[in-house]
C-alpha cells in the first residue's frame, strides 16, 4: 500500500476544530480536498502530519499555531477614525474587506470592533494564533 510522500497528489476528507471543539472547516458533504503534498498548498503542520499516511488511514492531529497560520500580530490590528471610514461600507463586526496598502498591494481585513470613534480592522488571518485540530482520512494517493 502506498504511503504519502512529497510530490504525491493526496485526496483527503477532514474536519478542522478549534480548542473548544468549534468546527471551522470540513469537507463533509463535499468532494475530498485534493492537493500536492509538500507543495505549500496546505498549512505546514498538516502537510507534515499527512506525510507517511497510507490510503484508508485516519488520524487526528493538533497543529500548533506556528505551524498553521502563525502568531496573531497586534501590529496588524488598526483603528481607523470613523470620519476616515467610507460611509458606503457597512461598519459591522465580522465584515470582510479588502484594503490597499501604500505600496499598492491588496490586503484582506476583517472588521474586529466598531465604536463611535473608530472602526478597528484586523489584517491577521482569522485563525492566526490558534492551535488547530484536524481529523483526517486519506481517500486517495497518486
Amino acid at each position: 500500500m502506498a504511503t504519502a510522500t512529497a510530490g504525491n497528489t493526496i485526496q483527503m476528507h477532514y474536519t478542522g476544530t478549534l480548542e473548544d471543539g468549534t468546527v471551522f472547516d470540513s469537507s463533509e458533504g463535499r468532494d475530498p480536498l485534493q492537493f500536492e503534498l509538500g507543495s505549500g498548498q496546505i498549512i505546514p503542520g498538516l502537510d507534515a502530519a499527512v506525510t507517511g499516511m497510507a490510503e484508508g488511514e485516519e488520524k487526528t492531529v493538533t497543529i500548533a499555531a506556528d505551524d498553521a497560520y502563525g502568531a496573531h500580530h497586534p501590529e496588524r490590528v488598526q483603528a481607523v477614525p470613523r470620519e476616515q471610514f467610507p460611509d458606503h461600507i457597512p461598519a459591522e463586526v465580522g465584515t470582510q474587506l479588502q484594503v490597499q496598502t501604500p505600496e499598492g498591494q491588496t490586503l484582506p481585513v476583517v472588521i474586529a470592533d466598531v465604536s463611535e470613534e473608530a472602526v478597528t480592522i484586523d489584517a491577521n488571518h482569522p485563525l492566526a494564533g490558534k492551535d488547530l485540530t484536524f481529523a483526517v482520512s486519506i481517500v486517495g494517493i497518486s
